[in-house]
């Protein structure tokens, strides 16, 4: 079985590709970062403590349609894409440390096009209620004013259109998911490993240029492999006489 270096984790807002990413990563020994810590598009635009929406996100959330929402988002990604490849690249090297990559920046068809060994992908999703309940409890939507709502409610727009093309791209091209709705991180994590040790090429598992998704009932079968046989697909070398 080939040895995976980098592991791609994609999926729009709130679908827990932190949580997972940083199980994931501690489950293999690898590092944990995000594409959001490359380069930041406007933000989320709610409260937390000790920090209140800048203006300028306020206005992008407020004056934008979702489509153009997702235009600027997605030009965003494009402009970062290269940088993103040159970090999957430094790490699939060999003696470099493995990565877990996780960022809503992981366009499907960007990734599909990578010809960077020792790199495998899975995007996450959830259902839009779970995204939906997610964002508003972040937000305290139910304390918030109506014009936070407001802002809530358009990021929201954006996600679930966002997460909708995802999704098409996706599927076109045959590539791993893992839904997240009503599963623990530990179990996430446990589908996303399965599905990665399974690929040939960057999100395509099983060398037939596609994979089931792993979603509901259809997640495939983890069968007698465990972890400790997840990290050592993952983290040995390559077999006796195979082309690294």
């Amino acid at each position: 079985m080939r040895e995976v270096r980098v592991v791609l984790i994609g999926g729009t807002s709130n679908t827990g590709k932190s949580a997972v990413a940083e199980a994931v990563a501690e489950r293999l020994g690898f590092e944990h970062r995000s594409t959001d810590g490359l380069a930041r598009h406007p933000g989320r635009p709610w409260r937390t403590p000790g920090h209140e929406v800048p203006p300028h996100v306020a206005e992008h959330y407020g004056t934008l349609t979702t489509d153009e929402l997702v235009t600027s988002v997605l030009a965003h990604y494009e402009r970062l894409w290269p940088r993103v490849e040159d970090l999957v690249t430094g790490h699939a090297r060999y003696g470099a440390p493995g990565l877990v990559l996780e960022g809503s920046a992981l366009w499907p068809e960007w990734v599909a096009r990578l010809t960077v060994r020792r790199t495998a992908a899975v995007w996450l999703t959830a259902d839009d209620a779970v995204v939906r309940d997610r964002v508003r409890a972040a937000g305290r939507y139910a304390q918030a004013t109506e014009g936070e709502r407001f802002l809530m409610d358009r990021f929201l727009a954006r996600t679930g259109r966002y997460q909708a093309l995802m999704l098409d791209a996706v599927e076109a091209l045959g590539l791993d998911r893992v839904d997240t709705g009503g599963r623990t991180v530990a179990e996430s994590a446990d589908a996303v490993l399965a599905a990665a040790t399974a690929q040939v090429r960057p999100g395509r598992g099983g060398g037939t240029g596609g994979s089931p998704f792993l979603a509901g009932e259809q997640e495939r079968d983890l069968g007698p492999i465990t972890r400790e046989d997840e990290r050592r697909s993952m983290t040995e070398g390559t077999r006796a006489g195979e082309k690294p």
